[in-house]
């Protein structure tokens, strides 16, 4: 028996197999704001292309209001510049049913571009 354990050792021993890490190239794909990231911080271009035409778009100073409107929300959109200056992007939202009554934001993001087509 105990001759056996030397030659099972030995044997063992040719079975076992090392395995290397494989690098696997990393692929990103686009990315596509989707929820609130498809408003907050977008500039007015982006929400049209988003939503379609704003059922209406006011200015008061150097701010700016973009509504957007469907059977089911109607989205708020603020607009203000940075400190620094430049293009006015959305720094704040307010979203509610077309009856006045809140509904959640990203909600009503996923609602507008359902029903511009989903773009």
């Amino acid at each position: 028996m105990r001759s056996l354990i030397p030659i099972s050792l030995a044997v063992l021993a040719g079975c076992t197999t090392t395995t290397r890490p494989v690098s696997v190239p990393l692929v990103s794909a686009p990315v596509r704001p989707t929820g609130l990231q498809a408003v907050l911080g977008q500039p007015a271009q982006a929400l049209i292309a988003a939503f379609g035409t704003p059922a209406l778009d006011t200015r008061e100073a150097q701010a700016r209001r973009l509504q957007f409107r469907s059977g089911i929300c109607v989205l708020d959109a603020y607009l203000y510049p940075p400190e620094g200056g430049g293009e006015a992007k959305v720094t704040y939202l307010d979203t509610r049913l077309p009856d006045g009554r809140d509904i959640d934001r990203a909600s009503c993001v996923s609602a507008l571009k359902a029903a511009h087509g989903g773009k």
